[in-house]
């Protein structure tokens, strides 16, 4: 089998890679030369702790297991079982956390209630003021930066996958001679099947195949540290988090959102604090969520300096210095209860898009799906 896959970013090489897997040639098509959406401009966590039970857990998991014997193989994955945990200040906040263990999926995504004293002993980084944290041993990361080129230089050592970067398709084509796509060199690419993971390129010829499709466009602002210094051996969120995250849904939080405001900056730019350690030592922190078109073109400094006072709360010393701040944007099924938006939109061709902030999580075991549904 022949497959075309559209788009580079982590979903589209994640489809090429269980491609390659089942035996089967891929050619890999890309706009930019290298993928630099929201692939790249993201946290690289494999974030467990907050999923919806059910399907949403149970691809978050699956996914974990992929992301974990991927790593194995490509150590350019930058894959590490790092954890999570979650300091808590308040009782409406530790009452959130205990809701969350009563959860009947608890234990599969290894949540623990663990004193200050034990949460410094999994993270010293964290001398600040708390009382307890929510402890997640599934959640895990990878290096978002590197990681699509690490699969990538794996995917062309097979010596059955072609990469062609800096073109754009323009048509998709059916016929006789099986699904193709035409780029905007005039080549056209052939195969039997192709699969547009498109991003958040919704315009264009997105829209020409699938007009009402069911996915909205969601902007970001993060930012990244210099070197800490000493290792941050657990991503970090705090309990804004809970308000975003569907796996904390209960009455103790109904009691959070009641009584316990967000800090203003937090909820004018729907905030939560999320934060992780790159394999050169600088943090990656973040977000912020933007829904509303047309989005702002430049960045705003207010985010920022609220997650800087988040942060240095819980490490208890000043930041290192911002080197960089950038903004993203990324797809989300307007039906949040969707892992994914996965649509035939021509004979032999099938749009996968619309993960949200689940895309670096849960690629692998999307686009596994995917494979199992198309039989490879």
């Amino acid at each position: 089998m022949r497959v075309i896959v559209v788009g580079a970013g982590v979903l589209g090489t994640l489809h090429a890679w269980h491609a390659v897997e089942r035996g089967h040639e891929v050619v890999h098509i890309e706009r930019e030369s290298e993928a630099r959406g929201a692939s790249l401009r993201n946290f690289g966590q494999i974030w467990v702790s907050g999923r919806a039970g059910g399907e949403e857990l149970a691809t978050a998991l699956r996914a974990r297991e992929l992301w974990e014997g991927i790593g194995e193989r490509v150590p350019g994955l930058g894959f590490r079982p790092n954890g999570s945990l979650t300091p808590l200040r308040t009782e409406l906040e530790r009452a959130v956390a205990e809701a969350a263990l009563a959860r009947e999926d608890a234990a599969a995504r290894g949540y623990k209630l663990v004193t200050a004293g034990e949460a410094r002993a999994l993270n010293p980084a964290l001398r600040g003021s708390f009382d307890a944290a929510l402890w997640c041993e599934r959640d895990a990361a990878v290096e978002p930066r590197t990681a699509q080129l690490a699969l990538k230089q794996a995917l062309l050592a097979s010596g059955s996958y072609t990469y062609l970067g800096g073109r754009e398709v323009r048509e998709v084509l059916e016929g006789p001679h099986g699904a193709g796509v035409r780029d905007d060199h005039g080549d056209v690419h052939r195969g039997d099947a192709v699969v547009l993971c498109t991003g958040a390129w919704l315009g264009g010829l997105v829209r020409e195949l699938a007009p009402r499709l069911p996915v909205r466009r969601v902007r970001l602002q993060m930012m990244q540290t210099a070197p800490l210094g000493e290792p941050l051996t657990t991503s970090v969120a705090d309990a804004d988090s809970f308000r975003y995250y569907p796996a904390y849904a209960s009455e103790a939080l109904d009691a959070l959102n009641a009584g316990q405001a967000q800090e203003p900056a937090a909820a004018a730019h729907r905030m939560q604090l999320l934060m992780v350690q790159r394999a050169d030592g600088g943090l990656t922190i973040g977000d912020t969520h933007e829904y509303e078109h047309p989005f702002a073109f430049d960045v705003l400094e207010e985010p920022y300096e609220h997650l800087t006072r988040v942060v240095e709360s819980f490490l208890g010393r000043p930041l290192p210095r911002i080197q960089r701040r950038w903004a993203g944007v990324y797809a989300q099924c307007t039906d949040t209860s969707r892992v994914v938006h996965r649509q035939q939109v021509r004979d032999g061709v099938w749009l996968v898009t619309g993960p949200g902030g689940r895309g670096m999580t849960c690629s692998p075991a999307i686009a596994e799906q995917t494979a199992n549904e198309l039989g490879w």
